[in-house]
């Protein structure tokens, strides 16, 4: 290990290129280290030591910055910092502390950086199969935005997609023809992972319908008919979301939809119908099945039904 002198604040770029080249993370990914690593940096100039080198880092500047974290605000709902988003700046600075490791810096261990403790587990929001009949009936195709938006539901609910996910898609991806009632293709998600996501024969069928009225030489699948001239006409991730959220307030359903809550919807349907969770993650594209069970607590009720149905000791 050696002592190196230049401020913490210095290693940025460094460790950037090491989560690109050594461990393989997509650009989204250094993104949000990036900004996740910047509040942290905010706050050594706070406090006025910026020049912090690597092994100066000690355990109490960490306990004031998590104390400083608990006390700071959302800028937009203007609301205390959630848990789980304070421990996504602290993991960011574990991986720092991780990469001084790696590189042979002397430095604080990541381990010393303990996470804060979250009040509740996560709850999932998710449609119940007449929701998202009325969801998907909602669009009026009609229009041009109606067949556009009515196939960006379709997918979401049959691929599971992430929205950032779909945002990315491109028309040549999907080679639709006359006769097509299965098609899958192979994606890059989170992570830079590959994985194969499935088209339903609505979802086939939607798709046709809108590519049908595409007279633009546009690569992206899913495109703004509003937007400025000579820019990118691709959907944004916000656009995504936006839409979601109105066809869900058009159908009057009352829980806040979002293009996750559709994926949560993807997979209980495909959990409450027997699928094994194993099958379900690799639909999802988690690396780890952990990340998967969140969904057990839907279906659990379900083998209970079962059980008192079938095994309730009645016939002996």
């Amino acid at each position: 290990m050696r002592k190196n002198n230049k401020p913490i604040i210095n290693h940025l770029n460094d460790f950037l290129e090491y989560l690109a080249v050594e461990k393989g993370l997509s650009n989204k990914t250094q993104e949000n280290y990036n900004r996740f690593l910047k509040k942290f940096f905010d706050w050594l100039k706070e406090n006025k030591i910026s020049q912090i080198k690597p092994a100066e880092l000690t355990e109490e500047h960490i306990w004031k910055y998590r104390v400083w974290l608990s006390r700071s605000f959302n800028k937009l709902k203007k609301t205390p910092l959630k848990k789980s988003t304070q421990n996504y700046y602290l993991i960011a600075l574990r991986a720092l502390l991780n990469y001084f490791t790696d590189r042979g810096i002397i430095s604080l261990p990541a381990e010393k950086i303990k996470l804060a403790k979250e009040e509740k587990e996560k709850t999932i929001k998710f449609l119940s199969l007449d929701q998202i009949k009325k969801l998907l009936e909602t669009p009026n195709e009609k229009t041009i935005i109606g067949l556009r938006d009515k196939a960006i539901l379709e997918t979401l609910f049959s691929t599971g997609l992430r929205v950032a996910e779909l945002v990315n898609l491109n028309r040549d991806q999907i080679k639709i023809k006359p006769e097509t009632k299965d098609l899958e293709i192979v994606i890059t998600g989170k992570g830079g992972r590959t994985r194969t996501v499935y088209f339903s024969e609505r979802a086939i069928r939607a798709l046709r319908n809108y590519l049908m009225t595409r007279k633009d030489e546009e690569k992206a699948l899913f495109i703004n008919y509003r937007g400025p001239k000579n820019t990118s006409r691709r959907l944004s991730i916000r656009s995504i979301e936006n839409i979601v959220k109105k066809y869900a307030l058009l159908a009057g359903i009352p829980i806040i939809t979002t293009p996750h809550v559709l994926r949560h919807s993807f997979a209980t349907d495909l959990l409450t119908q027997g699928v094994d969770i194993r099958v379900v993650q690799e639909f999802l594209g988690h690396k780890n099945i952990t990340t998967t069970q969140v969904y057990t607590h839907v279906t659990n009720p379900r083998l209970r039904d079962i059980h008192r149905k079938f095994h309730s000791g009645r016939k002996i």
